[in-house]
């Protein structure tokens, strides 16, 4: 039987504070501008600010783009433009900062992490701080066998957990979640639509990089396959993602939790962090309030799991590359939010003043 209980985080989450929101509110609309002027920006510097328990809301400075890689067995279907096992490859190019992400991060002077969770290449080709928490060599094809043991899938949520930790204590104020994987939106569809209660085609989506008609097809044959396996866990979430999720997932999921338990907020990216967003949210009702929506990737069942969370992506560019670059892209609107929500100044005849004090000279003192 496991020792995790993932019941636990109910207690352990807390939303942000609502005082100090309604406080950011106030202050608001004190300020120079008219409520509403700055639109969605308004909202975001005081969710900003409740997440900080901060009224001025503080400025995001030490932000970090932590990616969890994983190859899926489910690949060698031939659901996924790339080929199976090639995951490593993009994270190759992530760490040489060729990818789009890193392209990206560097130009926003953004650190970017990448946790090897389940990547199908020896360890030993990877660098120590990536390979380090790897669970295990691929995740296993989720229409026919379980993608992990459920030591396997405890270990992988454990690690997430222990990568949240580490990001917090190591001072970072914000994260921008993202996957890198191969074969990774088909079992993030079949977890949306399992938690859903919706078909295989109304969640399967043609991937990061499109795929072809018949592609397609075997996709969401493959989704319906898996979603006959899901169904009979779905009480459970930690064996849901032994079942039909994978290292990656797993991961994710403990890490969003332990973010909202350490009061770090998220940007999440896209159908993979919103699927491992959306377990979590399962087990622990109040943790998406501490994340945001960074984009609308144009996959169904990250606009199925978004609604599910009641989160409106920040912004839609029909950005579908993966690997964290659309939330990445969301970030300089969070900061801009703080900046100009800390920053504006309130109009005159609100500022408070100081009480005038009368001098009393010795001649009017009473006797």
């Amino acid at each position: 039987m496991s020792s995790l209980n993932l019941d636990d985080f109910t207690d352990l989450i807390e939303r942000p504070d609502g005082g100090v929101r309604r406080d950011a509110e106030e202050r608001r609309e004190r300020q120079v501008l008219p409520p509403g002027a700055l639109g969605r920006l308004d909202e975001l510097g005081e969710w900003l600010s409740a997440a900080q328990s901060a009224v001025p809301v503080r400025p995001v400075e030490r932000p970090r783009a932590v990616l969890f890689a994983g190859d899926h067995g489910i690949a060698e279907l031939g659901v996924s433009a790339r080929p199976a096992g090639g995951a490593a490859d993009l994270v190759r190019s992530v760490l040489s900062g060729t990818s789009p992400v890193a392209l990206l991060a560097r130009r926003l002077d953004v650190p970017v992490r990448v946790v090897d969770m389940a990547l199908d290449c020896d360890p030993g080709e990877l660098p120590a701080e990536v390979a380090g928490h790897r669970v295990r060599r691929g995740s296993g094809r989720i229409d026919i066998e379980d993608a992990l043991t459920a030591e396997e899938a405890e270990q992988a949520v454990r690690a997430g957990m222990a990568v949240a930790d580490e990001e917090a204590d190591s001072g970072t104020d914000l994260v921008v979640l993202g996957d890198i994987s191969v074969g990774g939106t088909t079992p993030a569809a079949t977890l949306i639509a399992a938690l859903c209660g919706t078909d295989a085609s109304v969640v399967t989506g043609r991937g990061g990089e499109a795929i072809d008609d018949l592609a397609w097809m075997r996709k969401c044959a493959a989704v319906r396959d898996s979603l006959r396996r899901a169904r009979p866990v779905l009480g459970d979430q930690l064996e849901l993602l032994a079942a039909v999720g994978g290292a990656d997932l797993a991961a994710m999921t403990g890490f969003l939790l332990q973010c909202a338990v350490r009061r770090t907020p998220v940007i999440l990216d896209g159908v993979v962090a919103s699927a491992a967003a959306l377990v979590a949210q399962r087990i622990a009702f109040r943790s998406p309030d501490w994340w945001l929506a960074g984009h609308d990737s144009g996959e169904p069942a990250q606009a199925k799991a978004l609604d599910r969370m009641a989160l409106e992506p920040l912004l839609n560019h029909g950005v579908k590359v993966g690997e964290g670059a659309g939330a990445l892209l969301a970030l300089p609107l969070v900061q801009a939010a703080a900046a100009l929500s800390a920053e504006l100044p309130e109009r005159a005849e609100d500022k408070e003043t100081e009480p005038q004090e009368t001098a009393v000279t010795d001649a009017e003192q009473p006797e």
